[in-house]
């Protein structure tokens, strides 16, 4: 957690002690404490938070505590959450515009689209709502004048997806500096998302079993 949280600034995700991440772990997830610089930070850093909003630990957990633990409950799926205030996703968020299907990529988080949730305070349960309700059907969303949030089986696959998100937030603003960029259509999201079932390297016959 803690090169992926430093990785995330090397990356231009995230800017000093901005974003938090967590990880589901028996019994509870594990998550970035709040206001530290991630660069100092040492595995004892880290909070294991709980379920029912109880931590332990020598550190306060991050203030987006609520946002992680209503994430990783309502989607059983993933093992890690990402939030990052990223550049370009934070520039469109500002502007409480989503990403459309300006290119067939955008499919890599999960539908034709990715959300932008509307604006709450950082924080709240009503962040944590909100977000909830933008990433219904999908792995990433914006949040309004806030940044972005990625979601992933694991750790590695949060980030890949976060840096996929952020890419195309930047070529999408950088399409708009010319014009509005042409928008592929339903049916033809609805092909890409089912050509990426069989994306990459598929295992085969007894590799589910090495």
């Amino acid at each position: 957690m803690i090169a992926t949280a430093r990785k995330m600034n090397t990356a231009g995700l995230n800017q000093g002690t901005s974003g938090n991440l967590s990880v589901r772990v028996e019994g509870g997830f594990l998550l970035t404490p709040t206001g530290m610089e991630y660069d100092a930070l040492v595995p004892e850093d880290l909070v294991l938070m709980r379920f029912d909003g109880s931590h332990e630990g020598r550190r306060r957990p991050s203030s987006e505590w609520q946002l992680h633990r209503d994430l990783l409950a309502a989607r059983p799926e993933a093992g890690a959450v990402l939030h990052a205030h990223s550049m370009f996703c934070t520039t469109l968020a500002c502007l409480r515009r989503g990403i459309p299907a300006f290119h067939y990529m955008i499919s890599a988080a999960g539908g034709s689209d990715v959300r932008c949730a509307p604006y709450a305070t950082f924080g709240t349960p009503e962040l944590a709502r909100s977000a909830l309700d933008a990433l219904e059907g999908r792995k990433a969303c914006l949040l309004a004048n806030h940044g972005m949030l990625a979601l992933g089986k694991d750790l590695p696959g949060a980030f890949k997806l976060a840096v996929e998100v952020e890419t195309l937030a930047a070529m999408y603003w950088r399409a708009l500096q010319v014009g509005e960029p042409v928008l592929l259509d339903g049916a033809e999201m609805e092909r890409v998302i089912d050509k990426f079932k069989t994306y990459g390297q598929q295992p085969g016959p007894g590799d589910e079993q090495r």
